[in-house]
């Protein structure tokens, strides 16, 4: 159970590092590129919390209700690192361009 802890305070903290690199970048690729990259990080979280509700409590609720989250942040992981997988590769040459 402490390493779902753990990975829920790794990906706040990846999400609030990548959410203020989003803000004081200028060029936009690089702005949806790092949205994208905090949004992977927001879906890591909502995904390890619902594991982490599975392991501290066992009720009917709680399975559905941890089931959401994890489908939900599956799903956020998954479409954003699609995105970011997209977006990285026009960075350099956005900052080639822009130089």
């Amino acid at each position: 159970m402490l390493i779902f802890v753990f990975l829920i305070i790794l990906s706040i903290v990846f999400y609030f590092y990548y959410k203020t690199k989003q803000f004081r970048a200028k060029l936009p690729i690089r702005k949806k590129w790092y949205a994208s990259t905090a949004s992977m990080f927001l879906g890591s979280f909502i995904l390890f919390f619902g594991i982490n509700q599975l392991t501290i409590f066992q009720s009917t609720i709680t399975y559905l209700i941890a089931g959401i989250f994890i489908v939900l942040g599956l799903a956020l992981v998954i479409f954003n690192f699609k995105a970011a997988r997209h977006y990285h590769k026009f960075v350099a040459e956005e900052t080639r361009l822009n130089q």
